[in-house]
């Protein structure tokens, strides 16, 4: 299975929730890749690399191959596709190559037999390179700050981009993934809590189609911060629920339950 995290804003929290669903899941042990496909490469140095590859995002893409791109994190069951595309060429490339939107979905499908989950990270930007990841998600998950610059920038750019590579897939034979969005650094403030009550509603009333609102939140705590810092993942230093917010070993655990009710057969491994 293949889980766009995506948004059209940027430091809404998409590489923060990337590499924590991936620890968790890897932690599981099922076999994780994280594919960083964002040209500022935050999701690249989360984790300390075991073993890395020559390759990275552009051999992925460039040359639609597999080939020497896969490196190992120091997390077990944890590997990455490192993003090496500083100055954004992949952007052109992608535009101008007549399968330049499905290539990442055509490359993926050549390595997701090794894999139970592949998680992308994305720019914080409407571009190719996003649209691709968008192309190749089964679940398209994003996540929603609770303030009015965010929630608008959701409906308007998130919602608008999924829905038009949805119908641009359909012509081309394809089909996109459910579009999920989650709340997230939610603060005990009463604006936060007025824009958490407002999305669930503008959810709840509007009949949209293919996009839901999870109903787990994960809150603005220093544990994320923390565990980013320490490179580790964060339901493995956040473990105890204190109070009334969910520790992060709970809210992952949530998540993952709503995303993924029926659990993907064990993989084979990697050869």
């Amino acid at each position: 299975m293949i889980i766009t995290v995506t948004n059209t804003k940027g430091g809404v929290g998409k590489t923060t929730l990337v590499a924590n669903l991936a620890g968790y899941l890897a932690d599981l042990g099922k076999r994780v890749l994280c594919v960083d496909a964002d040209i500022q490469p935050a999701l690249s140095s989360y984790y300390p690399l075991k073993t890395e590859a020559p390759n990275g995002l552009r051999q992925l893409i460039f040359e639609a191959s597999i080939e020497n791109v896969v490196s190992q994190t120091t997390i077990p069951n944890l590997d990455l596709v490192y993003s090496d595309d500083p100055k954004g060429m992949l952007q052109n490339f992608i535009l101008h190559t007549a399968d330049g939107r499905q290539r990442l979905h055509y490359t993926l499908e050549q390595i997701q037999h090794d894999y139970d989950y592949i998680l992308i990270d994305t720019q914080g930007a409407i571009g190719p390179l996003q649209e691709s990841a968008i192309f190749a998600g089964d679940i398209i998950l994003s996540p929603v700050r609770t303030d009015k610059v965010s929630a608008t920038e959701f409906n308007r750019g998130t919602v608008r981009i999924v829905s038009e590579a949805r119908v641009m897939a359909s012509r081309l034979g394809m089909q996109i993934g459910m579009l999920y969005a989650i709340l997230f650094g939610v603060s005990r403030t009463r604006d936060a809590n007025l824009y958490a009550e407002a999305l669930t509603r503008l959810f709840e009333n509007q009949q949209y189609d293919q996009i839901r609102l999870l109903k787990t939140r994960i809150p603005d705590t220093a544990a994320y911060r923390t565990a980013a810092s320490a490179q580790r993942p964060v339901h493995t230093i956040d473990m105890h629920t204190r109070g009334k917010t969910p520790c992060a070993l709970e809210i992952m655990s949530s998540l993952a339950a709503e995303l993924f009710p029926v659990p993907p057969p064990p993989s084979q491994g990697i050869s």
